[in-house]
C-alpha cells in the first residue's frame, strides 16, 4: 500500500471531514510508534476548532464501551427492564462535535474492537448516535510499517473497510517543520537532526528491551534537557546519562559529541551575514548540505538586505553538489537570486551559475 508523509496526509484530512454526516470518513492512520500519529488527531482538531476525546483501546474493556448499569429502569411491554448509562466520553461525542481519537486500536480485546468497528462504519454504539460533526480517527501500530515487530493483533479486510486507512512513513522535513513551528524543539536538537537525518529515529529491527530513538522521544528529550543545552557550561556527562534514557545509549554518544563542539558549528548567519567565507572553504559536501537546510529552515535566505556579493563568493567555493543545493534553496528569494547572477556576470561567470541549472532542467 502507498505510504505517505504527514504533509501529502494533511493534504487529503480536509476532503475527509468537510462534509457531516455520510461526509464525514473515518480515518485509519496506520505507521511505527512515535512518528507522531497523535499529532494528526490534535493538529486536525486544532485546525476545525474542536475539542479532543481521547480513548486508548488498548486500557479498554467492553464495559468502557457499553456502559453502567442505571439507577433508572424502563419498562418494555409492562417488563421492567434495565438502562446502560454511557461514560462521559461517549455522551460528548454524541451531543456536541468533536474529534474522536481512538488509540492503539490493534491491541484492544476483540470485544472493544468490535465496539470500534461499529463506530468507524455506522457513527453509533449501543443506540448512541455521534454527533453529525464528530470527525472519527484510530491509530495502530500494525499493517505494512508495523513489519512484524508489534504484539498487536492484525485487523482483518472487513475491519478495514470500515475505515479510511492511511499507511504514514514521514520523512525528516516533516518533523523538522513540526519542531520549529509547533513543537517548540530546541535549536540545538533542530541543528543536529538537520545534520543527522539517521539517528531521528530508528529504521532497522526492533531488539527487545533496547531504547531507540524516534521521534516522540527528541521532543521528550528536548524538554527535559533544555536547561542543560542552554547552558554552555553544563556536564557533558549529565546530558549524555540524561539522553540515553530517551533515545538510547548509540544516539545518545553522537548527541553528546555533537552539543559538546556546537560551538564550532559553522551557522547559516556566520557565512551569509557576516561573511566568514574562509569558514566555508574549510566544509565538506555534507556541511554544505546541512548549511543549505538550516538557512532554509531559518528562512535566511528571505530575509531583505543580504549581500549578494558574499552569496556569490560563497557560491564559488561550494562544491558541485553543494551549488545546486543552493541555487535551489535561494530561487524562492527572486531578487537575490537575480542578485547572485548578475554578480556571477560582473565577474564573467555565468557559464559557472548557469551549470546547476542545467543540472535541475535536466
Amino acid at each position: 500500500m502507498q505510504t505517505l508523509t504527514f504533509k501529502q496526509l494533511q493534504m487529503l484530512i480536509p476532503l475527509l471531514t468537510s462534509g457531516e454526516g455520510d461526509g464525514l470518513f473515518s480515518i485509519l492512520i496506520r505507521g511505527k510508534h512515535g512518528i507522531g500519529k497523535s499529532a494528526v488527531a490534535y493538529q486536525t482538531a486544532a485546525k476545525l476548532g474542536l475539542p479532543v476525546v481521547e480513548q486508548r483501546a488498548s486500557q479498554m474493556t467492553e464495559g468502557d464501551l457499553l456502559g453502567l448499569p442505571s439507577k433508572e429502569e424502563t419498562e418494555i411491554n409492562g417488563i421492567s427492564a434495565a438502562k446502560l448509562t454511557p461514560f462521559s466520553w461517549l455522551i460528548r461525542a454524541c451531543t456536541e462535535p468533536v474529534v474522536l481519537f481512538l488509540d492503539e486500536i490493534d491491541r484492544a480485546t476483540t470485544e472493544v474492537r468490535q465496539g470500534f468497528f461499529q463506530l468507524g462504519d455506522s457513527r453509533q454504539i449501543n443506540g448512541w448516535k455521534l454527533h453529525e460533526g464528530t470527525i472519527v480517527i484510530g491509530a495502530v501500530n500494525g499493517g505494512p510499517q508495523g513489519d512484524g515487530q508489534y504484539l498487536v493483533s492484525d485487523m482483518d479486510p472487513a475491519e478495514l473497510d470500515r475505515w479510511t486507512v492511511y499507511d504514514v512513513a514521514p520523512d525528516v522535513e516533516d518533523w523538522l517543520e513540526w519542531a520549529k513551528n509547533e513543537g517548540d524543539v530546541h535549536s540545538i536538537i533542530l541543528d543536529f537532526v538537520r545534520d543527522n537525518h539517521q539517528h531521528l529515529e530508528f529504521g532497522g529491527v526492533f531488539e527487545p528491551g533496547v531504547v531507540y530513538p524516534t521521534r516522540r522521544s527528541w521532543k521528550r528529550l528536548s524538554v527535559a534537557a533544555k536547561s542543560l543545552l542552554d547552558d554552555e557550561a553544563a556536564d557533558s556527562v549529565v546530558l549524555f546519562l540524561l539522553a540515553t534514557g530517551f533515545i538510547g545509549t548509540e544516539a545518545a554518544v553522537v548527541f553528546r559529541d555533537f552539543v559538546v563542539n556546537y560551538d564550532r558549528q559553522v551557522s547559516p548567519e556566520q557565512i551569509f551575514i557576516d561573511g566568514d567565507i574562509d569558514k566555508a572553504s574549510k566544509m565538506d559536501l555534507v556541511e554544505h548540505c546541512a548549511l543549505m537546510e538550516k538557512a532554509d529552515a531559518k528562512g535566511l535566505f528571505e530575509l531583505e538586505g543580504l549581500d549578494a556579493n558574499i552569496a556569490w563568493l560563497y557560491f564559488e567555493c561550494a562544491p558541485a553538489e553543494a551549488k545546486l543545493k543552493f541555487i535551489q534553496t535561494i530561487v524562492k528569494n527572486v531578487p537575490l537570486f537575480t542578485a547572485v547572477k548578475d554578480a556571477a556576470q560582473a565577474q564573467g561567470k555565468m557559464e559557472d551559475f548557469l551549470s546547476p541549472l542545467q543540472s535541475i532542467a535536466s
